[in-house]
């Protein structure tokens, strides 16, 4: 799963696509712009842009539609989500957790914080 941790470049691209999915700025089966349109929005290599898209066709997240372009994959939306969570409550959630205890944050504390950002 593209993680927003991800080092590389081409990585990067791919988890802002999928951002971009994740906010409803490309729906199912719409047209992701252009691998030079994006290398030009981003500032990088066209292959570079190419790759991320590899990633991303690889994950089922786009497709391509030879001599069109890239689409967003129909369960794109849910399969991102999926994955972000299975990451969060695996990965970021219990470094939260660790670091709350040590620093005498309970789940009072965390539950309050939780219902102000609502």
């Amino acid at each position: 799963m593209i993680s927003s941790n991800e080092k590389t470049i081409f990585g990067k691209v791919a988890y802002l696509i999928c951002e971009e999915i994740l906010k409803c700025n490309y729906a199912a089966d719409d047209r992701i712009p252009g691998v030079r349109d994006l290398a030009a929005t981003y500032e990088i290599n066209y292959n570079t842009v190419i790759r991320a898209m590899e990633v991303l066709q690889r994950e089922e997240i786009v497709y391509q539609k030879r001599g069109i372009g890239y689409f967003v994959a129909a369960d794109a939306k849910e399969r991102l989500l999926d994955g972000q969570r299975k990451e969060f409550l695996q990965k970021t959630l219990p470094e939260v957790l660790r670091q709350a205890r040590l620093l005498g944050i309970g789940l009072d504390a965390i539950s309050e914080a939780w219902q102000e950002t609502q």
